[in-house]
């Protein structure tokens, strides 16, 4: 089973959050017993509940984008103003 990472993991909510510690579980056993065509249904399934973690910390990465480019335009700008 391959974990999702740090970042995806702790946007999840509690019942997100839930759901995927359970589903890790059962496909961890399945692997133990060499199950991996089940595990490998358990592994799709987790990639279906971090999903909405995913699109939370794309949106996370666009707003931080947005106010890294727009914070020195600002800046710039309020500093003209004053020159003026």
């Amino acid at each position: 089973m391959r974990h999702a990472s740090v970042q995806v993991r702790a946007l999840l909510t509690e019942d997100e959050r839930g759901r995927y510690e359970k589903l890790f579980e059962v496909g961890k056993f399945l692997e133990s017993q060499n199950r991996h065509d089940l595990a490998y249904t358990i592994q799709r399934e987790l990639e279906v509940v971090i999903e909405p973690a995913i699109e939370r910390l794309q949106e996370k990465g666009k707003q931080r984008g947005n106010r890294d480019y727009l914070d020195p335009i600002v800046s710039r700008a309020n500093n003209n103003e004053e020159q003026l």
